[in-house]
């Protein structure tokens, strides 16, 4: 079906999805932008997977031209709407081509910019995880299970750390259950010279996963990045998984069923398993897109931790613990 784009009446910052209705944002938007005063409404455009390409071109040309719409933020369809729309951007990121996706859509000088913040807010919620010192402290791998978009931007940020002298995981380990994705990766990480050691798996079952889970020394980071659990139901592992001892479960997603984490934390007692979900990510993930609109009403940029953004987080929980208006 066919869609057509209808000029903003107000400042506007879209929120690009599938059904849009449902997230959280929705509430907690409102909360963050009379905190940081900002002059803007939350609209959400809600498209079906794998869109006819003339829609998402709508969507962008739509924003690109109304001088009310100020910019966007792109979850499932980063990857199709760029390829739909490529042309339509005036300026890109340094990390849009690399990994073929706009996660962020603003304006500068009355210029479309799109950008790929994923490295940016994958690094910062693994950071968040872990704490400062860990990697060098445990000398832990990092499992990444499934290799789409975040996984790739997450390693891409963490080449660079260490490019730079910074701390990453003694080795990174790589999962997915179809070979593509890992081809894909490993041709872009070969491209770059990647400057961490890194394993590549094909694990068509999750009991695949979990010989991979049970091979990780202790203290591994066990990452759940295949949206099972959010976007489809169940887990990349099994109930008979073994985590290693002092293992921290990092889940990409913070709403859902989240089984991996139900089968994480049956082993909190007995291995000193660590859960946490993905509301870093969300965190992160937005105020990067918000700080990028609206540069331009923030006196400051947005910080990524301390107090300022403590405080953004108990807005955001308060706002989603609220009954539904």
């Amino acid at each position: 079906m066919a869609i057509t784009f209808r000029p903003a009446e107000t400042p506007t910052f879209y929120f690009i999805g599938v059904s849009t209705g449902s997230s959280s944002i929705r509430r907690v938007f409102p909360a963050w932008a009379r905190h940081l005063g900002l002059d803007a409404t939350l609209a959400g455009i809600d498209l079906a997977l794998d869109d006819d390409p003339a829609n998402y071109r709508a969507v962008v040309a739509g924003i690109k031209n109304d001088p009310q719409s100020l910019g966007a933020l792109v979850t499932t369809h980063k990857l199709n709407l760029y390829r739909a729309a490529a042309d339509l951007f005036d300026q890109v990121g340094p990390d849009t081509d690399t990994l073929g996706e706009v996660s962020s859509i603003s304006k500068r000088g009355g210029r479309l910019y799109g950008d790929a913040k994923d490295p940016i807010t994958c690094a910062l919620s693994l950071d968040a995880v872990v704490g400062d010192g860990y990697w060098a402290r445990t000398g832990a791998d990092l499992l990444l299970l499934g290799a789409g978009g975040s996984s790739l931007a997450l390693t891409l940020a963490l080449h660079r750390r260490a490019q730079q002298g910074g701390e990453v995981p003694g080795r990174i380990v790589v999962s997915n259950r179809r070979v593509g994705r890992l081809a894909e990766m490993r041709e872009i990480h070969e491209r770059i010279g990647f400057a961490i050691p890194i394993e590549y798996h094909l694990a068509p079952s999750p009991a695949d996963n979990d010989a991979l889970v049970a091979a990780r020394p202790a203290g591994s980071v066990i990452a759940n990045a295949t949206g099972l659990g959010k976007d489809r139901p169940g887990s990349p592992l099994t109930d008979a998984v073994r985590f290693p001892a002092a293992a921290r479960a990092w889940d990409f997603n913070y709403r859902g069923d989240l089984v991996f984490l139900d089968q994480a934390g049956a082993q909190s007692d007995t291995a000193g398993v660590t859960c946490v979900d993905g509301w870093f990510y969300f965190l992160h993930g937005w105020t990067r897109v918000i700080a990028e609109v609206f540069a331009d009403q923030l006196p400051t940029d947005i910080p990524t931790a301390g107090p300022e953004f403590d405080e953004l987080s108990r807005l955001a929980i308060e706002a989603t613990a609220a009954p539904a208006a």
